[in-house]
């Protein structure tokens, strides 16, 4: 795992006399001393690591994939200085910003929240990272256990989650703002540039708008493919410009394929998915197609891989498995791709491999799914490219149909309606489910903010969990038209903990009395909460030396994202037009028949598979829970719920997926050795949960 990590002292801290050096991150390069030092930790690449110089005390270090040149960068420590944040937002790419100036210090996330930025109080100062847990290993914060039963109840609501972490004390800064600190104290500030949300932006035509999507997409890849692979001298004392010359592990053109293979690393060069759905394609097409890529990255002129991924373990959606393997040969015919199949069999379904999981910063459903991935990525190349986000940036989230009615667009509802009573086939209630549809989508744009989320709150109390199994398109629609709802977990939570969810749920209802249009607001908590399952994904996947790429995420492309009117997000088929005009943009018009097509019969086929291959080993993992003795749940419910779906009853497996993954990272969590830190001066080990957890699972 890969975080900077750095503080900022008090006046008269620890710091100023010098005791903090004592403690210090382990295996992490400094990049600048004093009182506000600040520190990267783990295999950062050299070029992922950059710093730039106004004089000793002015600084601009940029971590990650960022496609600003040198001046580019300079220019924005100078716009920094007279207090602009969008200059170091807006540059292509995916990464996170440190400006210094004096003793003031600005740290940005991102909009999406793939790259979260942490806070917490430490010596009468404040300390921060890009990463919770090294934080709560310098606290010895103990667990939160509100934080998780609000995680498992409602894990799309900002209202219920708020601004914490699963540790006491450690604070998350939201999608979209910057940490500012000044002498030890700290303040949250916001960078957007878009409109308030409680008023509708500016409407851009839809030509324009997606004209400014594939501008994005191309200047992110872009970015990922013209990034210097060269260790440079690092940035030395006397305050030179260029790369810090941090480790870069097995990096493109390092050894051979068998010292490679030996080390688990992936090989060389740029690969991207052509499984998984349209955006992965469409980013696979535009590395391969991009002037001097994707030869460039590694100076050796190879071909850009593309991996399909195919399930024959799964029964069920054998046509499906078929017609994307003919679309993605059909892809591939191309002389800038080599095309690579993987074939997963029992051992790569959902469920599998639970036991070799790595400890991640957070838990996430992604967590049960995560070794399933690792045979498709060992089989790309250093740098590979996801499609992860494309859906919750590019498609219309259902609640924008009550934006559409706030805006008096009454007759673009037809369409999506429509389709909607098509989605689930044919039955004896379509000609209703446009009528149905229309009415909850009034019902929401008339409801004030403060009366949904109340009702939200009202709902779990009374234990009112609507929903039996994976509700179809119609049903997930309909649920989503509410200002919050709870999640497919919450049905198995103790009245206890969805008593506490309640309530802060009620406090948030209280406090915002006013929060702006339904369907936008809906719309970035569920690209909130996907950026942060991707986090973790992107952890629990990680092999040493590659680099998971989610142009999707990137700032630039959110942006250009949320300028599509949402007239045409709302039609059928949206996102794949778009992406057919973004490729048709960058000279690729031929694409294979059915390319485009949104089907989740795998992916649900996959879950109940792998759910049955592996129930015995969950029903003993509910043994005696550690989420039971929290009191999140009851274990003899939940060995109940695991046994009903593995034999095929309708419940919703997400919620299932979601209370396995949360169980295994608290046994990961609690059975952890060692340290973010060393401390020479007191003890030799400085760990996080030191209190919070149960007493039988404390060690």
């Amino acid at each position: 795992m890969r975080w900077l990590v750095g503080w900022s002292s008090a006046p008269a801290g620890p710091a100023a006399t010098g005791g903090s050096r004592t403690v210090l991150p382990v295996g992490a390069q400094l990049l600048w001393d004093g009182p506000d030092p600040l520190w990267a930790v783990g295999d950062w690449r050299p070029d992922e690591v950059r710093v730039v110089r106004a004089d000793p005390e002015t600084a601009l270090a940029v971590f990650g994939v960022c496609g600003a040149t040198d001046d580019q960068l300079r220019v924005g420590l100078f716009a920094a200085r007279g207090g602009a944040l969008r200059h170091l937002t807006a540059w292509p790419g995916s990464y996170t910003a440190v400006v210094r100036m004096g003793r003031r210090l600005t740290i940005t996330g991102d909009l999406a929240g793939a790259r979260p930025v942490f806070h917490t109080p430490w010596e009468g100062g404040t300390a921060f990272a890009t990463a919770a847990l090294p934080l709560a290993d310098l606290i010895e914060a103990g667990l939160d256990i509100g934080h998780l039963g609000a995680l498992l109840a409602c894990p799309d609501a900002p209202e219920a989650l708020g601004s914490g972490t699963p540790y006491e004390g450690v604070r998350r800064v939201p999608p979209g703002h910057a940490l500012v600190l000044r002498g030890g104290a700290h303040e949250i500030t916001s960078y957007e540039p878009a409109a308030s949300l409680a008023v509708a932006g500016p409407r851009v035509a839809p030509e324009q708008a997606v004209d400014g999507v594939r501008e994005a997409l191309v200047d992110a890849v872009r970015a990922r493919l013209s990034s210097p692979r060269h260790v440079a001298a690092p940035d030395g004392p006397d305050g030179s410009d260029g790369p810090v010359g941090l480790d870069p592990g097995p990096v493109p053109g390092m050894g051979p394929a068998e010292r490679r293979a030996a080390r688990g690393a992936p090989a060389p060069g740029v690969a991207a998915d052509l499984s998984g759905g349209s955006a992965s394609g469409t980013l696979a097409l535009l590395a391969a197609g991009l002037p001097g890529a994707p030869g460039a990255l590694t100076g050796h002129g190879e071909r850009l891989l593309a991996v399909t991924f195919t399930d024959h373990a799964t029964q069920g959606g054998r046509a499906h498995r078929d017609a994307e393997l003919e679309r993605a040969r059909a892809l591939a015919d191309n002389p800038r791709l080599h095309h690579r199949v993987v074939t997963g069999g029992e051992e790569a379904l959902p469920f599998a491999g639970l036991g070799t999981l790595p400890l991640t910063d957070e838990p996430g459903p992604s967590l049960v799914t995560a070794f399933r991935h690792r045979s498709r990525l060992l089989a790309g190349g250093a740098d590979h490219f996801t499609g992860h986000g494309a859906r919750q940036v590019l498609d219309a989230h259902p609640a924008r149909l009550a934006d559409l009615l706030l805006d008096r667009r009454r007759r673009h509802l037809l369409r999506p309606v429509t389709a909607l009573a098509r989605a689930d086939g044919p039955s004896a209630q379509s000609v209703l489910v446009p009528f149905t549809v229309y009415r909850a989508a009034r019902k929401l744009a008339r409801t004030p903010y403060g009366t949904g989320v109340a009702e939200t709150a009202r709902r779990l109390r009374e234990r009112r969990i609507d929903g039996v199994g994976d509700p179809g398109a119609v049903d997930a629609s309909l649920a989503a038209l509410f200002w919050c709802r709870p999640g497919p977990a919450a049905r198995w939570l103790t009245g206890e903990a969805l008593a506490e969810v309640a309530v802060l749920l009620g406090a948030a209802a209280a406090r915002t009395p006013g929060a702006g249009r339904p369907g936008e607001r809906r719309a970035r908590a569920a690209l909130a909460r996907r950026a942060a399952d991707h986090r973790v994904f992107e952890q629990a996947v990680e092999v040493r030396g590659q680099r998971l790429h989610a142009p999707f995420l990137d700032n630039q492309v959110v942006l250009a994202c949320r300028a599509l009117p949402d007239t045409l997000r709302v039609q059928p088929g949206a996102r794949a037009a778009v992406l057919r005009s973004v490729l048709a943009g960058a000279g690729v018009r031929e694409l294979p028949p059915g390319w485009g097509a949104t089907v989740h019969l795998p992916h649900t086929a996959a879950q109940r598979t792998g759910l049955r291959a592996a129930v015995d080993g969950l029903v003993q993992l509910f043994d005696a829970p550690l989420l039971a003795d929290a009191g999140l749940v009851e274990a003899r419910v939940v060995r109940k719920a695991l046994r009903a779906a593995a034999e095929g009853a309708a419940l919703p497996l997400d919620g299932l997926a979601e209370l396995v993954s949360t169980e295994l990272w608290l046994r990961r969590l609690v059975l952890r050795r060692g340290s973010c830190w060393t401390d020479a001066a007191t003890s030799p080990r400085r760990r996080a949960v030191a209190a919070g957890v149960p007493p039988r699972a404390r060690l």
